[in-house]
């Protein structure tokens, strides 16, 4: 989540806040009011206050001092004391099931049906004509862990852990990624000479995985859909090459795999592009000895693979009797699909 955005959003609450209150300057004020605190994420190392009428923004390096929003009633019994307070922060949290925003609707049962369906943001109601204060920075949270999502960068203890090795594509930085797809899909010329020191030539399965649209998707669920499959390509006795990272890469790059290796099948474990719903999804594209000028129906592609999709572990297994699959008719795509009929 981008903080930067968070204490933005925060600070717009705080300035209406303070808005409302120019209408309420008559009304008597309760010295034991108490206040809502939030962190002020983005502190730097002086620290900074700033005073009004319904607000006092502290920030210093410890990041353990608040913005005190008061004027908002509670419990007196709760309230809290003037001076600031350190919170801790909660980890984890999970997102709260979706409520029904619209009053009395026509047809409830229908409804609570519909929402338990879909993820989607169905009735959900409305202030006037705009969206509830709730229901609108859930969608701004959503949207901000999605940008998150395509820039952010895959921690390097992850790769050690799985024991990978890194190289990268012809793409130079995330905005070059973006704007020109065809970089992503070749190798440069120093991981192709990186490869080819390190990996083992015309292996039956060579396991790639890289970022893709979504470095969330990796960090969540590779190590399971890795280590899963891993498991089943041993079981089946099938000869698997080393595998290895590779940095800002799209689908088209298990074809310079295939030339450079020649191994049978190519799996590729790939972050998939985010959505609203879910910024964590991952997509595994499986290719029977891929190679330049491969068409896109040749490809075959398990997709969803997260915590609240196909389940990593499950798919890990998946894959492994896919593989197998390929392997027997020695095909993949729209031609496995014919040769199976």
């Amino acid at each position: 989540m981008n903080p930067e955005l968070i204490e933005k959003i925060t600070r717009s609450i705080v300035e209406k806040l303070e808005k409302q209150s120019s209408f309420e300057q008559n009304s008597p004020t309760d010295e034991r009011q108490s206040s809502v605190a939030f962190w002020a994420h983005t502190s730097n190392a002086n620290t900074k206050v700033t005073n009004g009428p319904l607000a006092e923004v502290v920030e210093e390096e410890s990041a353990k001092e608040l913005i005190k929003c008061p004027n908002i009633q509670e419990d007196n019994s709760a309230s809290l004391p003037e001076s600031k307070m350190p919170i801790q922060q909660e980890e984890n949290i999970e997102p709260k099931q979706q409520v029904p925003g619209i009053k009395n609707p026509v047809n409830q049962e229908e409804l609570d049906t519909l929402i338990q369906k879909t993820p989607a943001r169905i009735g959900i109601g409305r202030a006037g004509l705009r969206p509830r204060t709730e229901t609108w920075l859930k969608f701004r949270y959503d949207h901000a862990a999605a940008v998150d999502a395509v820039y952010g960068n895959v921690n390097d203890d992850l790769l050690k852990r799985l024991n990978l090795f890194k190289v990268n594509t012809q793409v130079t930085d995330k905005e070059v990624y973006i704007r020109r797809p065809d970089y992503g899909r070749k190798l440069s010329d120093e991981a192709k000479k990186c490869i080819q020191e390190r990996c083992t030539k015309s292996p039956t399965v060579q396991i790639i995985v890289s970022d893709g649209l979504s470095s969330k998707a990796i960090e969540e669920n590779v190590e399971d859909v890795y280590l899963s499959l891993q498991q089943s390509l041993k079981s089946a006795g099938l000869d698997v090459g080393v595998p290895f990272y590779i940095e800002k890469g799209r689908v088209a790059v298990m074809d310079d795999i295939g030339e450079l290796l020649t191994p049978k099948v190519v799996v590729l474990l790939i972050g998939e592009r985010p959505g609203l719903i879910s910024a964590e999804s991952l997509s595994a594209y499986l290719c029977y000895e891929p190679k330049k000028g491969m068409i896109e129906a040749e490809r075959m592609v398990v997709s969803n693979i997260h915590k609240g999709g196909i389940p990593p572990v499950e798919a890990g297994a998946y894959l492994g009797t896919l593989v197998q699959k390929i392997l027997k008719y020695e095909a993949s795509g729209v031609s496995l699909v014919q040769k199976e009929q």
